[in-house]
């Protein structure tokens, strides 16, 4: 358990931010939340926290952490003793490193860039590529998830909270999951753990 609260500088709509802040509800880690807006990120301050200037980063006592994979893959090391959220098995673990991979590029490229472009506005994307992005990457998780409970196995780990919230709140960017039963059952196994919070909508 961390001796002090932890930090988190994002923001509430962040799919980036959201998983990180669900792992530390699932494992009960007390931590706060400091708003980065982009004016915030672009600040002398923040850039010493991420040079990158991107949101989250996690403070843990003297810790700066930037990156929500890697801030999910150093929770699940220093919070998670028995390794549920990420086995140490030469197998699993690179079953989950193979989901994290896909939550930065097809999920990241696809659901995730739409959500940002019907929300935000200027992904720099065009919509069909975002579109045939999201198509591919959701079929090939529904088939993946016709197999197993979870990305990675039977039970839930950081693959599966990594991959989540953008898949989840795909909708939003006009990307439709009813031709993925597997994957919306499978969200629905996500939101029915102990301590699920979800993302805000606005």
């Amino acid at each position: 358990m961390a001796s002090s609260p932890l930090i988190v500088h994002g923001t509430a709509l962040s799919g980036h931010t959201h998983r990180v802040e669900l792992l530390m509800h699932l494992l009960r880690l007390p931590f706060r939340r400091i708003d980065a807006p982009v004016p915030v990120r672009q600040s002398a301050a923040f850039l010493k926290l991420n040079p990158l200037g991107q949101i989250p980063v996690l403070q843990d006592g003297d810790l700066v952490l930037a990156d929500s994979n890697a801030i999910l893959v150093y929770l699940a090391r220093r919070y998670d003793p028995q390794g549920a959220w990420l086995p140490t098995g030469p197998v699993d673990a690179a079953r989950v490193q193979r989901w994290l991979s896909l939550a930065a590029g097809e999920i990241a490229f696809g659901p995730a860039r739409a959500r940002i472009g019907a929300r935000f506005g200027g992904t720099g994307m065009p919509a069909p590529l975002m579109a045939t992005l999201s198509a591919r990457v959701l079929g090939f998780m529904d088939g993946e998830l016709a197999q197993r409970d979870f990305l990675a196995g039977a039970a839930p780990t950081i693959a599966d909270l990594a991959c989540y919230t953008y898949v989840a709140h795909a909708p939003e960017g006009g990307i439709s999951l009813e031709p993925y039963p597997q994957v919306r059952a499978w969200i629905a196994r996500i939101q029915a753990l102990p301590h699920f919070v979800p993302m805000p909508l606005n």
